[in-house]
Order: structure tokens, then sequence, then C-alpha cells
């Protein structure tokens, strides 16, 4: 059975005019004009410069449903330069601006894309920070404090010294991973395009086990379909730590944020699943979810096929060997401790403002860990705690 801590964590690696601004964002009503200037800025070219990153935000003072493609958030097509990579729900945040505070050209802050998913998907406040600031602390730069939702870009500022890279959300084997459900391996050259051919996949499947939706039913038979997939034709195939929280969460995903929040059958239909998945843009009249959201249904998912984490061994297809060392929902805490050598290996030895902003962002990681993983998985501190 899976805690109910982690019925928390696996999510993210997914996030019209009907209503006035007001009412579908009564705490900002200069969102527009206020959005003009952001996207405007980020449009000059100049690179920004270290900063003291802020904490992230607390839960919004309303989490109730509401119109969320409206006017003040209406999707507009992408630019030159522009970010968009393998998540197709901060695609769509991105694409629609939402909330203002993640830019159209999908480079944020940590604290920006927290207030994004809990107003554009009313996510969970605590998985919110979890996902965002482990993102972050992977493939973010940490002493611009800004992310890109896509590839590495300028935009985010000069590059860490190495072996970090501040890469994105496209970077494979950290935060992106394989047998994705509409993106395809990095073996094979592009993990965080729309793969149409994947997507008749998803179509199929929701044919065959859901009677044209796409349901918890379809949900595991399509994960146990895609490990197969890739167990068969990867020779890197890797699912273990965070790939293997993370493919899960995504599998529950289009049911607890794709689906209209006016709607009780959590089931998605092919074309809201089309509009989300290739085109990023919210279905019309779209409202978020009634309550904060987190991932319900992973058990069920899970338990259709249980599933050991690992990989292919010797570069060879076929040779899947389970990884007894890997973090699995038995073992919570394990996940920590791989999130933290992780991070290590990219800062062995930093220094100056990157060294503070990263004892910050592990501080600001570690407030959701309690919640997400367990009171026992107790902080620690690789970089001292000053």
């Amino acid at each position: 059975m899976i805690p109910q801590f982690f019925v928390l964590l696996t999510t993210l690696l997914f996030t019209f005019d009907t209503l006035s601004t007001s009412l579908a964002f009564p705490n900002d009503l200069e969102l527009p004009k206020r959005q003009e200037v952001d996207d405007a800025s980020a449009q000059t070219g100049r690179v920004p410069g270290p900063v003291n990153p802020p904490p992230p935000p607390g839960p919004p003072s309303f989490t109730g449903t509401k119109l969320v493609n409206d006017r003040a958030h209406s999707w507009r097509p992408l630019r030159t330069g522009d970010e968009r990579g393998p998540c197709p729900g901060m695609n769509t945040l991105a694409s629609h601006g939402v909330s203002i505070y993640i830019s159209r050209d999908g480079v944020a802050t940590p604290a920006q894309i927290v207030t994004s998913v809990q107003e554009g998907f009313n996510m969970e406040n605590n998985l919110a920070i979890f996902v965002t600031y482990l993102a972050h602390l992977m493939n973010g730069n940490l002493v611009t404090d800004l992310l890109s939702i896509g590839g590495k870009t300028r935009k985010t500022g000069p590059s860490p010294p190495p072996p970090a890279h501040a890469g994105g959300f496209n970077v494979h084997g950290t935060f992106e991973g394989d047998a994705g459900m509409t993106r395809a391996d990095a073996y094979f050259g592009d993990n965080h395009s729309f793969n149409q051919t994947l997507f008749d996949k998803f179509v199929d499947f929701s044919n065959r086990y859901g009677d044209g939706y796409y349901n918890l039913t379809v949900a595991g038979e399509l994960r146990f379909q895609r490990l197969q997939d890739s167990i068969a034709t990867n020779p890197q195939f890797s699912f273990k730590n965070v790939r293997f929280f993370t493919a899960y969460g995504e599998s529950a995903f289009p049911i607890n944020f794709f689906v209209d929040g006016r709607k009780t059958d959590k089931k998605l239909d092919m074309a809201s699943a089309l509009s989300f998945f290739r085109d990023m843009r919210y279905p019309p009249d779209f409202f978020r979810p009634p309550t904060p959201m987190s991932n319900q249904g992973i058990a069920e998912i899970f338990a259709m096929h249980p599933f050991q984490p690992g990989g292919n061994a010797d570069g060879k297809v076929n040779n899947f060997v389970v990884d007894p060392t890997s973090a699995d929902f038995t073992k919570r805490c394990v996940l920590y401790q791989d999130i933290l050598n992780t991070v290590k290996t990219l800062y062995p030895n930093p220094t100056g403002v990157l060294r503070r902003n990263l004892i910050k962002n592990l501080r600001y990681f570690y407030t959701s860990v309690p919640a997400i993983l367990g009171s026992d998985c107790g902080e620690q501190f690789p970089y001292g705690q000053k």
C-alpha cells in the first residue's frame, strides 16, 4: 500500500471569458497590465544578475474551483525564444500567463512557479513547493533564482560552474525521465516535444480501456505499457529514484488536473487531452479543480501492475535489472537522500552567493519534506546552516 505522503509527492511532471478578472483572480486586478510589463522585460535580452531568493509562498486565500481560462489569462501562440518543455501542465500555464507570476517566455522564479501551479491548477501547497524546488535545485540557476520550464537559455543568467548546468526541465536524468506518456525517451533524441505517435497510443488505450476517456484504468494499463516499450527499445532505459515517483505522478496528473473542476466523473476526454498535451492550452471555459489536489489515484495505478525500480543493464535492450538501492514507495527517505546526493554532485564546492542560495533553497525545499515524505526524514545540511 502506498502511504498518503506519496500521494502528495509524485506530481508535476505535469501543471474563456465568462467571468471578470476580479472574480477569477480577486487578489490582483492589474494582471493584464503587469503581464505585459513582465513579457516586455523578458524580451529585452538583459542578462539577470545575482539575487537573494525569497521564501516560497503559502497557500492562496481561495482554494475552490474557478474559471482560469479567462480574459486576463488568454492563450497566446509561442514567440521566438519562448521556452516549453516536457511538462504539459507547465507549458499550458506559461502559454496562458497563469498567473501573471510566470512569464509567457517560460522562465520564472521558484516562488512564481509555486504561485502559478496553485492558481492555475489548484495544486496543494506542500506538493507545489516540493516539486518546484526539486526541479530548481537540479536544473535551475541558483544564483539568479530563475528556472526554465524548457531548455537551457541565457534568460536564466550566466551558467554556473560545471558540473552544474542550469539546463531547465529538458535535462534528462534529473527531473525529466524515460517512459513518458507523450514524450519520447532522451535516447531517441527529443525528450521534450509532443510526440504524435505516443499520443495516438494514449488515445488507443483510452478507447480500449476507458470507452474513449482517460481514467484510472487507462492510466494503469498505459503506464505499464510505456515501461515495457522502453525496456524493449531503449538500451539506456532508467527508472529509479526521482523518475520512479514522477512517472506514476505523471500518469495520475491528467485525471486530477486536466479534468474540468465542475465535473465529478474524473474522466478526461480526448479533445481536452490534445489541447493540453499538444496545444499547451486550456480547453474553452476551463475551471480548475474544486479543492487543492495532489495525486489521488496513484495507489490504484501502481497496484494494477506493481513495478520495481531499475533499468536496462550493460547498454542492452530487454535487459532490465532491479536496483535494490533505489528509492521506492516503501523507502521514502532514500529519495530525500538521493536528491541531496545529486545536488552535492552538481555543486561540490560552492562559495559566496551560490553557497548562500544553495543553503536557502535546500531549506525552502525541506519545509515541504515532512508533509510529503514524512517526519522521519530528518533535515540535512550538506553546506552548513548559515
